[in-house]
């Protein structure tokens, strides 16, 4: 047996083999025709994501606590996302009189909750994720946004409570659920974004034209996803989660909730930069992150610059990398982040 054969025995040799030879029908191509390449790719994507379930009409919340900072307000709510889905989430408020503030939905990934994004520790693994810039709602009403912080399905409080037996990993038996069912578990996790949008649009002092989404690892996933499909998410702020499917996905172990079935057949994730643009889009990315490498970000980002350029926009996308790894650079991100709010 020679060493090539040995390399078969391994599941991972026809999974590649598979993924070089897919046809990626709906890959960007500088000759499309953009309007009507964006909008068959945009159905592709919600075909493969699937139903997004969620209410619609006024949301109606309840305020758990209520905090009173020296800058801003903060209120830890709950509200409904179908009649079968509870939503818990802190809205922050500047203080400084303005009349109407832009906003940012600010989503955690794998880790101990959303209470990272209004800086509380309640232990030392919460510390160490502070050390990492994931306070991101106390970033965006320090930058003068309300702030959105949600915590996502299978994650800290919304963890997995009525099933005995649970993986290990918190996403995953949800994951799995959802795909029996027809759906993604990403499509779940799009609809509270948009839940949360409904909330925002009906707040006075929100600028409904400026409101972006930002999340790191499983939350820059989500914003990524959530702003191809929602519209009026007008600012996309992907940390740590964009790059090819090639060079991360296919390659490297995660988590399940990444990964969109059928996916690689009509697109690579660069593709789908197509369905943000032209819409401000801003990546942050670790020199040294282990599992989105950098060489993977920057093919990405050089595609999604293309794309951009089709759209008559090139100056709406940007790459901010750090000299680390898998983590939030809020120093570094925050003067990108703002002055592309304004495009």
């Amino acid at each position: 047996m020679t060493e090539e054969d040995r390399k078969k025995l391994s599941p991972s040799y026809f999974h590649l083999k598979m993924m070089e030879r897919a046809p990626k029908a709906l890959a960007f191509s500088p000759d499309v025709d953009f309007p009507a390449w964006q909008r068959k790719l945009r159905r592709k994507l919600k075909e493969l994501l699937g139903p997004i379930y969620k209410d619609v009409g006024p949301v109606e919340y309840e305020v758990l606590e209520e905090e009173e900072r020296p800058e801003y307000s903060l209120k830890k709510i709950a509200f409904y996302n179908t009649p079968d889905v509870l939503v818990l989430a802190y809205l922050l408020v500047p203080k400084d009189g303005k009349e109407k503030y832009p906003a940012m939905v600010c989503l955690q990934g794998h880790s101990p909750g959303a209470h990272l994004s209004v800086g509380r520790a309640y232990n030392k693994e919460d510390e160490e994720n502070l050390a990492c810039d994931r306070d991101f709602a106390i970033q965006a009403v320090k930058n003068g946004y309300v702030a959105l912080a949600i915590e996502q399905r299978a994650f800290g409080e919304r963890q997995e409570r009525l099933q005995e037996m649970r993986a290990p990993h918190t996403c995953h038996d949800a994951v799995m659920h959802a795909l029996m069912l027809g759906h993604t578990f990403t499509a779940e996790r799009i609809a509270d974004v948009m839940r949360g949008i409904d909330l925002l649009y009906q707040l006075p002092f929100v600028e409904r034209k400026k409101i972006g989404c930002m999340g790191e690892s499983g939350g820059g996933t989500v914003t990524f996803y959530a702003t191809c499909v929602e519209p009026r998410i007008s600012l996309a702020v992907v940390i740590c989660a964009f790059c090819t499917y090639e060079d991360s996905l296919m390659k490297i172990y995660h988590c399940a909730d990444n990964y969109i079935p059928k996916a690689l057949l009509y697109f690579e994730e660069d593709d789908l930069a197509g369905l943000i643009a032209p819409r401000p889009f801003v990546i942050v990315a670790g020199e040294q992150d282990p599992i989105f490498p950098i060489h993977g970000v920057r093919k990405a980002y050089e595609k999604a610059k293309r794309i951009y350029e089709k759209a008559g926009y090139p100056e709406r996308v940007e790459l901010v990398v750090g000299p680390g790894g898998h983590r939030n650079y809020a120093d570094l991100a925050w003067p990108v982040i703002n002055k592309m709010m304004l495009m």
